[in-house]
């Protein structure tokens, strides 16, 4: 590996291919797209990032299955166990790496590459290969497959093609409605019979599962699962105080135990409620000098270490959803968040598939939650 920027701590092999570290710091330093002081989520910058699930979500290898078998015709490759969702290295990225391509060309049509993206949209998600996806959900073995991350991206992305106003979204949302209802059901089945809350820097974490599982039901309007994830909120995290922030990060986090937690609480709780709670919850918060260090990153060719890019934007899209929805007690984490995400924005698009097939769904969602905090 050779060193691209002298003191960045970013490295990266100098090639012929498009994702190069090389390429993602001479855009930043011509102005092709936002200054690290000022992360957006520009056209030129929606580009880039585009390239990521562009690349992944049709890329078959390597990939990690964690799957369970139940005899010897369960041993068969990832495009036939997951004939839409086969890329990207394992079930919940490539989801998400289609919600992000959805996302995109929802907020920016003109993106160079919309035609083979939608071409990619139309190949994958098909009626026969969701239909396939939720065979195996079926299976018993796989009841607890991706159980909650990888659920919560699909409605993610369930939410995105109800919100995109093209045609190709509502053929593509009919296509996929009967996984949709699928993954309800797995809520409404899991919810109410998990006794403790998982709080971890992870996939299972339970907040989050539920966090992005609330927008969803809101944008599809399901007052069920609102209520669901509403009461079982509350019940679990409502009487919570003192997060143990200084504990964070675990060494291989992408999401904060703590702030996913916030996230939650602010989407379910009045003003007045949630005030009141986040102020024993993390009593600091509210201070104008609050601070917490970005998250390092020592080898990003390391799958699990380079889980610490995603720890940041994730930390990031909390910080934004608190300044956005209330600026006058939490608007000075904007310029916190924003530290976070420009530590990490310019080095996720390199030569390492370890990163580059999931963080930039990350990116993405980050950035768009600072469009709403700086509206």
């Amino acid at each position: 590996m050779k060193k691209l920027f002298a003191g960045s701590g970013i490295t990266g092999m100098v090639t012929g291919r498009k994702l190069t570290v090389l390429v993602a710091l001479t855009l930043f330093s011509t102005g092709a797209f936002s200054t690290p002081e000022t992360p957006e989520l520009s056209l030129q910058e929606a580009e880039r990032l585009s390239e990521m699930p562009l690349h992944c979500v049709t890329t078959e290898y390597p990939n990690k299955l964690n799957q369970t078998l139940s005899g010897p015709q369960d041993l068969q490759g990832p495009a036939s166990l997951h004939p839409a969702f086969y890329g990207c290295f394992d079930w919940h990225s490539s989801v998400h790496g289609h919600w992000m391509l959805v996302n995109l060309l929802r907020h920016f049509p003109d993106l160079a590459k919309a035609t083979e993206i939608k071409a990619k949209l139309k190949e994958n998600l098909t009626t026969d290969k969701i239909l396939q996806e939720v065979a195996y959900f079926e299976k018993p073995q796989n009841a607890s497959f991706e159980r909650t991350y990888g659920w919560a991206w699909l409605l993610a992305l369930a939410a995105e093609l109800k919100l995109w106003d093209d045609p190709l979204a509502a053929e593509l949302s009919q296509n996929l409605s009967p996984l949709t209802e699928l993954i309800v059901g797995k809520y409404h089945q899991f919810l109410p019979k998990l006794v403790y809350p998982v709080r971890t820097g992870e996939h299972p974490n339970t907040a989050f599962g539920m966090s992005m599982a609330l927008d969803y039901a809101r944008i599809a309007d399901d007052k069920a699962l609102q209520t669901l994830i509403t009461e079982r909120a509350v019940h679990w995290f409502g009487d919570d105080k003192q997060c143990p922030l200084s504990w964070e990060p675990n060494g291989f986090d992408f999401l904060s135990p703590c702030f996913e937690e916030l996230d939650l609480m602010r989407k379910v709780m009045d003003k007045k409620s949630f005030m009141h709670w986040a102020k024993s919850f993390l009593p600091a918060l509210d201070n104008a000098d609050f601070h917490i260090d970005v998250a390092r990153v020592s080898d990003r060719t390391d799958g699990k270490l380079v889980h610490l890019d995603g720890l940041n934007f994730s930390r990031a899209w909390v910080m934004y959803g608190l300044a956005a929805e209330y600026p006058d007690e939490f608007g000075h984490l904007r310029a916190l968040a924003d530290t976070h995400v420009t530590h990490s924005l310019p080095a996720i698009v390199d030569e390492n598939y370890e990163g580059t097939h999931w963080l930039g769904s990350f990116a993405v969602y980050a950035l768009q939650q600072r469009a709403r905090a700086t509206e």
